[in-house]
């Protein structure tokens, strides 16, 4: 997640494009009588830098008036070039979900209305609303996954991966990507004030950049032979869909900078997260099924220093998330970094070996 964000809220001063605040935007896609096919309720869910209104069959995400590092939505321009980049990149894992981008518009009496005669004052991205059951998450919640979606899961990843688009990146914006997490995740704790968490979150930062100093010529051996990929950026369970062909969705799609991984730490990622939520076994699934379909070897001390990596920058966003308000506690955040932390310090002792 990008450092630095600033996020208009409800009440805050209103989009200079089109002076249509969030507020009432908001409003407006709350209500069942505003969309087109006749919902009978919505449901609102509102994320770091979106709200997403659920009707009975589609999804409409609006994007919030934000701007931080590396992004700016605060025109109805930059939200529109935003929800065709979304639309676009999501297509590749999922598209039959990503349908079409919407316009809202200013009618000539003042009312908002969807494809209507007016001034277009924002744009939304429409997508098949999906089963929220069948996403991985809540599988192995229940504890109820099965072998067979997780082969057509690594079947799908691997193709993907096979033909993404290769990343132009030379070895020093690599590793520098790669140092600047490092010296981000320190930062973010030094300023929460907890002495602790700090010299946790130090001591793996410096492991892992002794690491890369270390290792550099396996990092730029991977850029050279151009093992870097436009890849998704966000590849959590809470983001696959096992319903028949799996589904990928929601890629972080306005960073490009921050979609140019290894597919080896991409997928570590999603282990990870796995591994977190009971599926002990998926991670070496997918990393198998990616080698084989790709021919990419698999430096073991790799996997390691991805998923410690990850795992800083997850502690880092839980800290994070302290500044936005909802329902959950410090207390809630504080536990979840620190135990990204403990995940982190036993990756590490694997690259100490």
């Amino acid at each position: 997640m990008p450092d630095e964000l600033h996020d208009l809220r409800a009440g805050d001063r209103p989009d200079p494009a089109f002076g249509v605040g969030i507020e009432r935007m908001v409003e407006f896609l709350g209500n069942a009588h505003s969309y087109p096919e006749q919902a009978s309720r919505v449901d609102i869910i509102e994320t770091h830098f979106s709200f997403v209104f659920l009707t009975d069959r589609y999804a409409y995400k609006l994007k919030k008036p934000a701007h931080g590092q590396g992004f700016d939505f605060r025109t109805v321009e930059a939200r529109r070039r935003n929800a065709l980049a979304e639309l676009r990149l999501n297509r590749r894992l999922a598209p039959d979900v990503y349908l079409a981008i919407v316009p809202v518009v200013l009618t000539g009496a003042g009312t908002l209305a969807f494809s209507r005669p007016g001034s277009v004052v924002d744009w939304l991205v429409k997508m098949t609303r999906l089963d929220a059951d069948r996403m991985l998450e809540r599988h192995l919640a229940r504890h109820e996954w099965r072998y067979a979606e997780i082969e057509a899961l690594a079947q799908r990843l691997a193709q993907f991966y096979a033909k993404a688009r290769r990343a132009e990146l030379t070895t020093v914006k690599g590793i520098g990507r790669l140092r600047q997490e490092l010296r981000a995740s320190v930062a973010t704790f030094g300023r929460l004030g907890d002495a602790g968490l700090l010299a946790l979150a130090t001591r793996q930062a410096r492991w892992l950049d002794w690491f890369l100093r270390r290792r550099s010529a396996l990092f730029c051996g991977r850029i050279e032979a151009r093992r870097i990929v436009e890849g998704h950026g966000d590849l959590r369970p809470e983001h696959v869909y096992l319903n028949g062909t799996p589904r990928i969705i929601d890629c972080l799609e306005f960073r490009a900078d921050l979609r140019e991984l290894d597919p080896i730490g991409e997928i570590a990622y999603l282990a990870l997260e796995c591994r977190r939520l009971g599926g002990l076994t998926i991670g070496a699934r997918l990393l198998r099924r990616y080698c084989q379909r790709t021919g990419d070897a698999l430096p073991r001390e790799l996997v390691h220093f991805y998923a410690a990596l990850n795992a800083l920058v997850r502690a880092r966003i839980a800290v994070q998330h302290l500044a936005e308000p909802g329902a959950r506690t410090r207390a809630e955040f504080i536990g979840c970094a620190s135990e990204y932390l403990a995940i982190a310090a036993r990756e590490c002792a694997f690259l100490s070996r």
